[in-house]
């Protein structure tokens, strides 16, 4: 009977919520960063074996190191990557499900809603 709770799919984070890199988070979207740089002119197996090498060890997977660096500048929404990513061929529940691998991975950090602070008079 409770089957129906079953979550399907990526986690819905409440409208407004913003993100922002961790530490660990910096230091993984710089090294994506280099990875790709770096193994970019090798040839597109070798960039692809670079970039798991990447992933496999943080829990995360090669596409969300391009999530990362979308967050690289500051504090984002989940709206707002999808807006970004979209055009790199992202849909909505892979931004969301990258969100939730980044999170899981430490890498990412969901930033408190404005709401939620102090002194904050709901509307």
């Amino acid at each position: 009977m409770l089957s129906s709770w079953e979550r399907k799919g990526p986690k819905r984070w409440p409208r407004g919520q913003k993100f922002s890199l961790t530490e660990i988070g910096l230091t993984a979207e710089a090294e994506y960063r280099a990875t790709v740089t770096e193994m970019r002119s090798s040839g597109r197996s070798v960039l692809d074996g670079a970039l798991a090498a990447w992933a496999t060890p943080r829990g995360v997977t090669p596409k969300d190191g391009v999530v990362l660096t979308e967050l690289r500048d500051g504090k984002v929404g989940v709206g707002d990557l999808v807006r970004e990513l979209e055009a790199a061929g992202f849909a909505p529940d892979d931004v969301r499900s990258a969100i939730e691998r980044l999170v899981a991975a430490a890498l990412l950090a969901p930033l408190p809603l404005p709401s939620a602070q102090p002194g904050h008079a709901g509307r």
